[in-house]
């Protein structure tokens, strides 16, 4: 009987950032027409202004737009379109909400409602593997009854504490030892009925050393499955992965042959069509069911260049009646892909988010790198969304040309304006110990990757020298008075010009410069005199020779500060004033806060004797919950803040006092 096909004209993208901008690429190419929906901050983003319409979603908080069931279907029926793809998290495995579309007489690109909510519910999933014979950690769900400590105890510590419902990191705490267990489930609880609507979580057996791997499955309405092969995501930091690559260094072709037939045996059972993920964890040769994520994985991109596939393209034409376009026979690894997440973040506060507005963002041209990203120069990352900024991939070959790379892809890519993990991630791919396929999940714990890219006095003086360069040129094209004379010209012999810069929180750099002739300067930096000629200056590209060595930079001002870009990285220099300001800001014992969110919780009041380590007050920002702790003993002086209350990065929180008589 021949299949009936329903083309799709229009498809609404229910979801924002790097994922509705992937999406729409393969719509656009496909011919079919594209809508985004978007929340009131969102409102010139990228994925809104490519798409071919949007709809206000009319709020700010994630709860107000992009989990609005009623306002993404009204998006829908005002569009026009014909179709919902979910992407990733939001509502993307939702059952109710793919159960809503489909009764609306939309395609829905995504697993059936019940397959949905077999696999979103992670204890269904694992009752379904044990029946499925696919072997499942040991675990238990957390129900008012439960007699946690005791189930723990026979799980054997560590155990996981794990949201149930929703993935991302988000609902999930390691816990050592009984002490903490309380508190780690009261706290997953929290955080995954703010990020999912279901607070239900459940203990799990904790294993330390593993290796994350999964199995990327496709199928089609026909009947027809296949497996397209594994993606190792073992480099986590707050259960979240940043780096994944396919195939994994620690799987071999009869394991890999394993895996892929458990895979598919669990898509059987499920009757799965659509994309899927069916993720493992691996411990030696043995491995053990996670979870199956019944949709379109952040990571996918690294999947579609080892087959040269476009897994987005089969969901499309699955949704519309078509049989796969490929069988298993027709694919086979070729080469090997990673990607690595960046994300906005501070690696040397615990990665905590790092909200802010992006400045400058080129992505770099060497490479041959795929940028799959959110934002634009200009862009903003907000507290109300996940952080991450690009998904940055490179195809290679082999395993160590694309680790090396994807290395200097991060490295010469200009992010600037707010702190992110690039440095840690291009450290992390130059590791020994990651070169060698060491990628267990206990990775940076084990390893330690620096956290930040040191810079050496030569760099700074360099980025110094060409940050002067860039300022005379801008100040000499703007003057207002005797522009026709050329720069540098002194009817008496002057003095040179200094200028002073400081990088991070204590060093400093001063610049003396006298401008010559054909663009040359005599600088002295550090007592060392040198020579520059410039090649080219005051549009922000910066063209140097200073001493026989040819640099390049970009340089930008913003505010008091100077971007600069070079082909070693970012950095940001604040150029101090000529007469220091006797101005200060002294918040004594104050504890700020780290970063911009919600007070979630207070745990003392004025007056209340803490001990270091006890904690003070809890934020969430981007549906992550971080806990303030008392650096030291003390007494509460003044508490700042109300639960509720939206707070600014450094604004000051809790003031501690020192307990008299110590």
């Amino acid at each position: 009987m021949a299949h009936v096909i329903t083309p799709i004209t229009r498809l609404l993208i229910a979801n924002r950032g790097e994922i509705a901008r992937r999406i729409m690429r393969t719509a656009h190419d496909m011919g079919i027409s594209t809508v985004a929906i978007y929340a009131d901050g969102d409102a010139n983003a990228p994925f809104v202004n490519e798409a071919d319409s949007a709809v206000a979603l009319n709020g700010r908080t994630t709860a107000e737009t992009y989990l609005d069931v009623g306002k993404v279907l009204d998006a829908c029926r005002r569009s026009g379109a014909d179709a919902i793809h979910p992407g990733y998290g939001f509502l993307s495995e939702n059952e109710a909400f793919a159960q809503a579309v489909i009764d609306a007489g939309l395609k829905w690109l995504g697993p059936t409602p019940k397959v949905i909510g077999l696999m979103g519910d992670k204890l269904s999933a694992k009752r379904l593997m044990d029946e499925a014979g696919v072997p499942t950690l040991p675990g238990v769900e957390i129900e008012a009854n439960t007699d946690i400590a005791a189930e723990a105890a026979k799980i054997g510590y560590p155990v996981l504490v794990k949201a149930s419902a929703g993935g991302g990191g988000r609902g999930m705490r390691v816990v050592e030892n009984e002490a903490g267990l309380v508190a780690a489930v009261e706290g997953a609880k929290r955080e995954a009925g703010s990020s999912f609507g279901d607070d239900t979580v459940f203990l799990e057996k904790w294993l330390a050393t593993s290796r994350h791997v999964e199995i990327q499955i496709l199928g089609d309405s026909h009947g027809n499955l296949v497996h397209c092969y594994e993606r190792e995501c073992s480099i986590q930091r707050r259960h979240q992965k940043i780096i994944e690559e396919a195939p994994s260094p620690a799987v071999d072709d009869a394991l890999r042959s394993r895996m892929g037939d458990a895979a598919i045996a669990a898509a059987k059972k499920l009757g799965y069509s659509s994309a899927g993920t069916v993720e493992f964890l691996l411990s030696g040769d043995d491995f053990y069911f996670l979870e199956v994520n019944a949709r379109l994985q952040v990571e996918h991109p690294i999947t579609e260049e080892i087959i040269g596939k476009d897994l987005v393209r089969e969901q499309i034409r699955v949704a519309e009646g078509e049989t796969l376009s490929f069988t298993q026979e027709d694919i086979s690894i070729n080469g090997h892909a990673i990607e690595a997440r960046l994300y906005a973040e501070d690696p040397a506060k615990g990665f905590l988010p790092a909200p802010g507005p992006v400045l400058a963002w080129t992505p770099s041209t060497i490479g041959k790198a795929r940028f799959d990203s959110g934002v634009e120069t200009g862009s903003e990352i907000s507290t109300q969304f996940d952080p991450m900024i690009a998904k940055v991939i490179v195809h290679a070959p082999t395993r160590r040309e694309a680790a090396s790379r994807l290395a200097r892809v991060l490295e010469t890519t200009e992010i600037q304006g707010l702190k992110t993990n690039r440095d840690f991630l291009v450290t992390t791919l130059r590791t020994p110990e990651y070169l060698a396929g060491d990628t267990t999940t206990d990775f940076i714990e084990r390893v330690k990757p620096s956290l930040i890219r040191e810079v050496s006095r030569q760099e700074l003086v360099e980025a110094a020298i060409a940050t002067t360069i860039e300022g005379q040129a801008r100040r000499r094209a703007s003057a207002k008075v005797l522009g026709t004379m050329s720069s540098g010209w002194r009817n008496s012999t002057m003095p040179m010009e200094r200028i002073s810069y400081k990088f991070g929180k204590k060093e400093e750099v001063e610049v003396a410069y006298k401008r010559q002739r054909n663009d040359e300067f005599a600088v002295i930096v550090d007592d060392q005199a040198m020579q520059v000629t410039c090649y080219a200056g005051g549009e922000g590209n910066v063209d140097l020779d200073i001493d026989g060595r040819r640099l390049h930079f970009n340089v930008a001002p913003h505010v008091e500060d100077w971007l600069v870009h070079s082909n070693n990285g970012d950095l940001r220099l604040t150029e101090l004033p000529r007469y220091p300001s006797t101005d200060s800001d002294e918040s004594g014992g104050g504890l700020t806060a780290p970063m911009p969110g919600s007070v979630l919780a207070t745990q003392v009041v004025a007056g209340a004797k803490v001990a270091k380590g006890d904690l003070l007050v809890i934020l969430e920002a981007m549906k992550m919950e971080h806990r303030i702790t008392a650096p030291r003993d003390g007494v509460v002086e003044s508490l700042h803040v109300n639960v509720g209350e939206q707070v600014e990065n450094a604004q000051l929180l809790v003031t501690l006092a020192a307990v008299e008589g110590e």
